[in-house]
């Protein structure tokens, strides 16, 4: 980063080099300039390529909606399936508009002082923030209370279907 210029670090899913190696690997993308220029990193959590991550690699779309452009659009629900032409789009606003975008999202940007005070670890892992949702369960006692009812619901039916067997 000090050296060249780190443009961005695409964390790919673990599958995606398979049946060779299953574990997850990144694709760092920088330009050799022999003087740096690195100010902030892109980084992209891809989490699909299109093909499915087992050692078999079937594609999950018809062959023409896969890769990075594919010749068809792709409709919602199937970008789950692949992330390769939203990554290619917000590679291209890397330098606008993926600059505001939150760590809690699938693409962001981090400063390299940042990423420096970091021992310039470039795992997504270490700037993606999870937001993690707050569950609330309702009291146990209340969740007895209801049991015991159908319970009693599950009696009364059974003593119900005795009588008429009388």
């Amino acid at each position: 980063m000090d050296d060249h210029f780190l443009e961005g670090v695409v964390s790919l899913p673990s599958g995606v080099f398979r049946p060779y190696a299953g574990v997850s690997t990144a694709i760092l993308l920088f330009t050799k300039t022999g003087r740096g220029g690195t100010d902030q990193v892109w980084f992209y959590d891809m989490s699909a390529d299109g093909w499915s991550l087992d050692d078999k690699r079937n594609p999950l779309l018809p062959l023409e909606k896969l890769g990075p452009a594919p010749k068809e659009p792709l409709q919602e629900g199937e970008h789950a399936k692949s992330n390769l032409p939203d990554a290619l789009a917000r590679w291209k606003e890397r330098t606008s508009s993926e600059r505001e975008r939150a760590r809690t999202e699938q693409s962001f940007c981090v400063p390299k002082a940042e990423i420096a005070a970091q021992g310039y670890d470039l795992s997504l892992n270490r700037y993606k923030e999870l937001v993690h949702e707050e569950v609330e369960h309702r009291p146990p006692l209340e969740i007895l209370a209801e049991l015991r009812a159908i319970e009693q619901e599950i009696l009364q039916g059974i003593e119900e279907l005795e009588g008429m067997l009388r």
